[in-house]
């Protein structure tokens, strides 16, 4: 996929239109940059089906599951965000479509907590478009590396067959797991957008300040989030005006998955459902122990900014395995975390949670048991 920046006309208007007209922030040297990942073996057949689907009127419904950038954190309103600037584009593109919107974003998540809930949060909407954007919740490992890609997967093999693009956001330093994350887009041949590339490099030049874009060291601000919108315009106004010539037909998804299925039935089960009986907030003193049935099994719990917070041992089939710190002292938040404690053999295992004996805090609050079958 290759932009045409000197012909960017309407289909049938015969004349040419600066793509970045309507940008106040984006350049062309920036979106170039942003869009280095794609090439000529990216699929927009799905993104070309969407587009032609709203064109003639019908029912379109756009998804988006990430972070708190997707949330729209640092935002001065929702409206403001990058993921209803995405939205805005669509429904002034196709006013006679009726255009649906899922914003599935959730601070203070990553994809591991991301491919248990897709199924609740987003794909039962049945999205027809999704946006992914996990990179800055994600470390750059191959723990999420495997959860990254078994939710881009889990969306992508989905009854409906969504498109899906990739959004690699970055923090202040340049962390980012856009590394990983383009893999397994390059694996599926998905449109893919880096915020990373396209702002860094202004920074280092001195274009502009971090402050300029960002309130903190990760989330947008109105001009990032405008940044982030305007990029997704010039590459769908892009593909929009080759609608004539690309496949007339959904490319057939062939690949298989890039790491391992590990996460293709996950599901969170919360706490009313492990814990009928039991208070899921544990007082001094006391153990709690339940039984649960999986491959794999992580644990949702709270963390705590007060200094309350304590430290859980948890035992899986009598072992120890970790022990979990609901301290965030000095933290930005409160926030539910969500740590992995158990791979291996299928089956019922036995799941215990006790106090760790040098507990700093006596507060612990489970949330829920993520559990892939």
């Amino acid at each position: 996929m290759l932009l045409c920046l000197l012909c960017m006309a309407m289909p049938g208007c015969g004349e040419a239109k600066d793509p970045f007209a309507d940008c106040e922030y984006l350049t062309e040297e920036m979106y170039e940059r942003a869009i280095a990942y794609n090439n000529e073996n990216t699929d927009e057949s799905r993104i070309a089906d969407v587009m032609r689907r709203a064109k003639a009127g019908e029912e379109i419904t756009i998804g988006v599951i990430g972070g708190s950038i997707t949330q729209g954190s640092s935002a001065s309103a929702q409206d403001k965000c990058y993921a209803s600037l995405l939205k805005n584009w669509w429904e002034e593109k196709f006013p006679d479509a009726t255009i649906h919107f899922v914003n599935a974003g959730i601070g203070g998540t990553s994809s591991y907590y991301g491919v248990h809930r897709v199924e609740k949060d987003l794909l039962r909407y049945e999205p027809d478009l999704v946006v992914v954007e996990f990179s800055v919740n994600d470390g750059n490992d191959q723990f999420y590396k495997k959860s990254y890609d078994n939710l881009v997967y889990r969306i992508l093999s989905s009854e409906k067959e969504p498109a899906v693009m990739l959004l690699f956001m970055t923090m202040d330093n340049g962390t980012s797991a856009q590394d990983n994350d383009a893999l397994v887009g390059f694996h599926y041949k998905i449109p893919m957008l880096s915020y990373k590339n396209a702002v860094m490099s202004e920074v280092e030049a001195g274009s502009f300040t971090w402050k300029d874009i960002s309130p903190d060291n990760i989330h947008p601000n109105d001009r990032g989030h405008a940044i982030i919108g305007e990029m997704f315009s010039v590459y769908l106004n892009d593909v929009y005006n080759r609608l004539g010539k690309l496949p007339k037909e959904k490319e057939e998804f062939r690949q298989s998955i890039l790491t391992k299925p590990v996460y293709q039935e996950a599901t969170i089960l919360y706490a009313e459902q492990f814990l009928p009986d039991a208070d899921d907030k544990f007082a001094a003193g006391e153990s709690i122990t339940f039984t649960v049935e999986g491959q794999r099994i992580g644990i949702l719990y709270g963390k705590f900014v007060n200094g309350r917070g304590g430290q859980m041992d948890v035992f899986v089939d009598g072992k120890l395995v970790k022990t979990l710190n609901a301290d965030f002292s000095g933290g930005w938040g409160n926030y539910d975390e969500c740590e992995e404690v158990f791979a291996g053999e299928g089956g019922s295992h036995s799941v215990e949670l006790k106090w760790n004996e040098n507990t700093t805090g006596l507060t612990f609050h489970v949330t829920g048991v993520f559990v892939a079958k």
